[in-house]
């Protein structure tokens, strides 16, 4: 539904899908990278209900999934860094619904529900230095994973009396708080993805073994490829691979990015051409 990649100018972020653009706050500590931005005590607010009146990311109330690649260039002196959450529309309390970040011991950890569940980064292998990071929204309850590994253990996370509150936005590579133990810390994002639906495990493993789905952007074609996660331009994403599914345009509703095969058209062929020569 949503895709954030290298369109970056100024302080937006371009969503190359439905035009729900981010706005990259404190600009001076962003700049573009290859298919994303590349934040040192920055980040981007990307809107659910800030949008207004049409909010085409409505559906984020109920289900959503937010999948990124990041590279984390060292460790905070202290604290945590902020890679990707949700912030509720509450104007005191608690206003964030659920954040994965990383911290001075080298854990990922996941804020969910009043909790703070943790991941060792050892665990994941040294050698790595891209890493999938998936948020999972599933009703009221929450989720986080690292290259396919659940943040916290098998159970997911209860989102208690927040899963009341609507959301404001998401934010990505920071959440627009200054704090010195991290600010020196440079992160960077690369093709962010929306999904209005909760992915199961199986999905989640293909995300962490390369295979997402690219939305196409030429105008007036929405459908989804399965490509790799290289360094290849946005462009060459979206247009490089064929025969992947299809989504319906998304509504104020939250019912877009119904995915489908798309196999069916050729069955159809077939039959009519058996049909057309039985009847001679």
């Amino acid at each position: 539904v949503g895709f954030l990649s290298g369109n970056f100018s100024g302080n937006t972020w371009s969503d190359e899908y439905l035009g729900v653009n981010a706005t990259v706050k404190k600009n001076g500590g962003a700049k573009k990278a290859d298919n994303g931005v590349t934040f040192q005590g920055a980040g981007a607010e990307w809107p659910v209900g800030r949008q207004g009146e049409n909010q085409l990311y409505h559906f984020a109330n109920y289900n959503f999934t937010l999948v990124a690649t990041v590279s984390i260039d060292g460790v905070p002196k202290s604290g945590s860094v902020p890679l990707i959450g949700a912030t509720l529309n509450v104007s005191e309390g608690e206003n964030k619904l659920m954040e994965l970040s990383y911290d001075n011991e080298k854990n990922w950890q996941f804020s969910c529900g009043g909790q703070t569940l943790k991941l060792d980064s050892s665990t994941l292998g040294a050698e790595k230095t891209k890493h999938v990071v998936v948020l999972v929204r599933n009703g009221n309850q929450g989720s986080a994973y690292v290259d396919g590994k659940r943040v916290g253990g098998d159970a997911p996370c209860a989102l208690g009396n927040n899963a009341l509150q609507e959301i404001s936005h998401f934010y990505i590579g920071g959440d627009g708080s200054s704090t010195v133990g991290r600010e020196g810390v440079p992160v960077t994002v690369t093709n962010v993805l929306l999904y209005n639906r909760p992915l199961d495990g199986n999905e989640i493993t293909a995300l962490n073994n390369d295979k997402i789905f690219i939305p196409k952007t030429m105008a007036g074609n929405t459908s989804l490829s399965p490509v790799s996660r290289s360094n290849r331009s946005a462009e060459h994403l979206a247009s490089g691979a064929s025969g992947g599914v299809t989504t319906r345009p998304a509504g104020a509703n939250g019912d877009a990015g119904t995915m489908r095969g798309s196999g069916l058209l050729p069955s159809v062929l077939l039959l009519l051409g058996l049909w057309g020569f039985a009847a001679l």
